[in-house]
C-alpha cells in the first residue's frame, strides 16, 4: 500500500473523530473523571509536549461513556478551563463529583467550570505523591497509615482519622501532615456517595487501564507529526472504547445504587459556570 493511500485512509477518519468529539451529550452524568497523558508533537518545527485530555462520565443509569477528548499545552490553565467548558456547552449536566489528579491545572479548571461539584483527587494518586517529603525508610509505613483513612466506613470517621494521622505525624513529618490536611476535602469527597460507588471512585485504575491501551498503540509512533494526527489516533481509540461500553450489557454501577444519588445540580448555560466552588 502506498504512503499516499495510507494518508488518504487516515484522513478519512477525521470527520468520524470530529463528530465524536463534538456530539451532543444527551444524558446527565453524576460522575466525571478527567485525566491527561502527554505526547510529543511536532509544532512549527519544534517538538513539544502536549496533553491529551480525556473525560469519562457515568450516566444516571450507571453506564460509562467517553465524554470528550482534547489536546493542548499541559501547563496552561486556560486550556484546561476551555476543554471542560466545551463539555458543558455540549450538554453535560448533573455533575456531582469530578475526579482528577492533583495537578493545579485541572483542579482550578474544575472549580471554575463545575459549579457545586466537588473536585476529588483519587486517593491512590495522593498515596503516590504524599511520600515525596517523607524519608525513604518511612515511606511504606506512612503509606500504610494513610490507608487507614480510606478504610473508615463514612466521611465523618474518615475525616477524623485523617486529622489524627496528621496530628500524630506533624512533629516528625510536618510537610506530609500539611499536605494531607490540605488535600482532605478532595480525597475524601467520594465518601459522601453510595457505598458501592466509593471504591471505583477512589481508584485511578479505570483511566490507567485506558491510558495503558493508548500508550500501547502510540508506542510505535514516538513523535506525532501534528496535533491533528494525535487527535486522530487517540480519538479513534476512544471511539472504539465507547462503542464497547455501549454494547456491553454490564453496568459500571447498578441502577439501584444510582437511584440513591440525590438530585443533581442543574446547570443551564456555560455562563453560569464562572463561580468557583468554596
Amino acid at each position: 500500500m502506498s504512503t499516499s493511500k495510507v494518508s488518504r485512509n487516515c484522513r478519512a477518519l477525521d470527520p468520524l473523530v470530529e463528530a465524536f468529539r463534538t456530539r451532543p451529550i444527551a444524558s446527565e452524568h453524576p460522575y466525571a473523571r478527567i485525566d491527561a497523558t502527554c505526547h510529543k508533537v511536532r509544532i512549527d518545527g519544534r517538538v513539544l509536549s502536549q496533553a491529551t485530555v480525556m473525560a469519562i462520565g457515568v450516566t444516571r443509569e450507571g453506564h460509562r461513556q467517553i465524554l470528550g477528548v482534547d489536546v493542548g499545552p499541559s501547563e496552561e490553565g486556560s486550556f484546561w478551563t476551555a476543554s471542560l467548558r466545551s463539555l458543558m456547552n455540549r450538554g453535560l449536566t448533573g455533575v456531582r463529583l469530578v475526579i482528577s489528579d492533583a495537578h493545579e491545572g485541572p483542579k482550578q479548571a474544575i472549580k471554575t467550570v463545575f459549579r457545586g461539584a466537588p473536585g476529588s483527587a483519587a486517593g491512590c494518586i495522593l498515596m503516590r505523591s504524599l511520600p515525596a517529603p517523607v524519608p525513604q525508610r518511612l515511606r511504606e509505613l506512612v503509606a500504610a497509615i494513610v490507608r487507614t483513612i480510606f478504610a473508615r466506613p463514612d466521611h465523618a470517621r474518615a475525616m477524623g482519622q485523617l486529622q489524627k494521622v496528621a496530628d500524630r505525624r506533624r512533629k516528625r513529618l510536618p510537610a506530609a501532615a500539611t499536605r494531607l490536611e490540605e488535600a482532605a476535602d478532595d480525597i475524601l469527597a467520594h465518601k459522601h456517595f453510595p457505598d458501592e460507588h466509593r471504591r471505583p471512585l477512589h481508584s485511578a485504575n479505570p483511566l490507567e487501564r485506558l491510558n495503558k491501551e493508548i500508550k500501547r498503540r502510540f508506542s510505535v509512533v514516538g513523535i506525532f507529526p501534528s496535533v491533528r494526527a494525535l487527535v486522530r489516533l487517540v480519538g479513534a481509540t476512544l471511539v472504539e472504547q465507547d462503542d464497547e461500553w455501549t454494547v456491553a450489557e454490564r453496568r459500571y454501577f447498578s441502577a439501584e445504587s444510582m437511584a440513591r444519588l440525590t438530585a443533581p445540580v442543574e446547570v443551564t448555560s456555560a455562563q453560569e459556570l464562572l463561580m468557583a466552588i468554596a
